[in-house]
């Protein structure tokens, strides 16, 4: 399954870098049952370097890496992108 919570402005133009992360916690149930449970963050490029650093210090993420933007996992994972907007604790904002 594949979730992408960004506008088509954001997919195409705004945010456009990709900080995949494994959830170590969710994968193998729920939706991600018989794969792996994929967040991915999708960022701004000025914001990429500080998302990887938010993302990689998550204890429920393990592989983190950046990822194309065709990216989609195996037929098995559950992948959602979520899009980091000017708010979101990842730039040191919000909740």
């Amino acid at each position: 399954m594949f979730v992408d919570d960004r506008t088509a402005v954001e997919r195409l133009i705004t945010h456009t870098v990709l900080v995949a992360g494994t959830d170590k916690v969710l994968s193998g149930s729920g939706l991600a049952r018989n794969g792996r449970s994929i967040a991915i963050w999708a960022c701004q490029p000025e914001d990429a370097a500080t998302v990887e650093r938010w993302v990689a210090s998550r204890t429920d993420m393990s592989r983190v890496r950046k990822v194309r933007a065709d990216y989609r996992g195996k037929k098995t994972d559950h992948v959602h992108v979520y899009c980091v907007h000017a708010d979101h604790p990842a730039l040191g904002k919000g909740s």
